[in-house]
């Protein structure tokens, strides 16, 4: 088959869909070859080549070399010795002998299947280009638009053609308004034969490790580092920082002039609070600055348990604690440190001296 527009119209195809030509060419190859099998009795010993300087479709025969052929050889895939002579004169028992063939009406054929091993072959194509892209973004945040909502789940579209569904349990409060665009963080990109199957979530933490990243460009360069980072999705979240720079406030930085770039963070968690805390390499004020906003007396560390004993004045222990353990809980998950907090009244009662740091 010679048609130089067949090849000008596959070029703009590919640049269409942003698909490399030689996999648009490498998977119509594979078409033709299939719809060759059909019409010539199931033949396999065939390999296309696509000589684009002469605008040619070249089907290519491949046989080895044999002094005598089995009888349960495919046909066409073994050649006698004598005869691979007349058709190269050095060939030997072994080896494989190509030629070129035309098979009556193929031309016909390969045009007639064009349009539907096109159609097929670059579904395939797109589907294979979108895993990679989307498995690329594991574990980044991207923007994705809500398109259907009902109890359970919302779609969500996420460009390329690619829509998933997240649960109702992985969505923050207020999340779920048709056409609103929200960011979402991919958790694990699996491959199925209708194209990428993309699991995103609202509610994992490392969402707003994404988002402070995209609003604090000390973050994005490495003169800050999140050091810890715990959550309780759609309430709050603490989030331990250092700084490689010894003139760059870490928590400052984080919060912006007035808390406008935490500001942004907040905005994108639907009001979620942010507590920021600055990273210390001395375990006493590492716990201490975990507490945050509660006001520590005493830190007593244990090295071999990594747990810690802290005292706080009785004013301060329900904020210490906070609601439900929340302010303790999220403080041992960010900072790594097991902590047993007391009040100041009763560290005196079981002897344990605090004073006013």
């Amino acid at each position: 088959m010679i048609s130089k527009d067949f090849f000008k119209a596959l070029e703009v195809l590919a640049d269409e869909r942003k698909i490399e030509k030689e996999k648009v060419l490498e998977i119509f190859g594979r078409g033709l070859i299939n719809a060759y099998k059909k019409a010539y009795n199931g033949k396999t010993n065939v390999e296309i080549l696509f000589n684009e300087e002469k605008a040619e479709i070249l089907l290519i025969a491949k046989s080895l070399v044999v002094d005598e052929i089995s009888l349960d050889a495919e046909e066409g895939s073994q050649i006698l010795l004598a005869d691979a002579k007349e058709i190269k004169k050095s060939a030997r028992i072994g080896d494989i002998i190509e030629q070129k063939i035309t098979p009556k009406n193929f031309g016909r054929l390969a045009a007639s299947s064009a349009k539907q091993i096109l159609t097929q072959g670059l579904k395939q194509l797109e589907r294979e280009r979108n895993f990679e892209i989307f498995s690329g973004k594991t574990g980044e945040m991207i923007i994705a638009e809500v398109t259907r909502v009902n109890d359970e789940f919302v779609t969500l579209s996420l460009g390329y053609d690619t829509e998933t569904s997240i649960p109702a349990k992985d969505l923050l409060p207020e999340d779920v308004f048709m056409g609103n665009q929200i960011r979402v963080y991919i958790t694990k990109v699996e491959e199925t034969t209708k194209g990428p199957k993309v699991y995103v979530s609202r509610t994992d933490r490392n969402l707003v490790k994404r988002l402070m990243e995209n609003a604090i460009p000390e973050l994005q360069n490495g003169v800050i580092e999140i050091r810890g980072l715990s959550r309780d999705a759609g309430d709050r979240c603490k989030v331990c920082v250092s700084s490689n720079n010894p003139e760059v406030d870490p928590v400052g930085a984080c919060l912006g002039k007035n808390g406008s770039r935490i500001k942004d963070v907040i905005d994108n968690l639907n009001g979620e609070k942010i507590d920021i805390y600055k990273w210390s390499d001395d375990p006493k004020e590492l716990v201490s600055n975990s507490l945050q906003p509660a006001r520590t007396l005493l830190v007593q560390i244990n090295e071999m348990t990594k747990s810690a004993l802290v005292v706080v004045p009785d004013d301060q222990l329900s904020l210490a604690i906070g609601k439900k353990g929340q302010n303790a809980r999220l403080a041992v998950q960010s900072c790594t440190w097991k902590i047993d907090i007391k009040s100041e009244s009763d560290a005196k009662i079981q002897g344990i001296q605090a004073a006013e740091e």
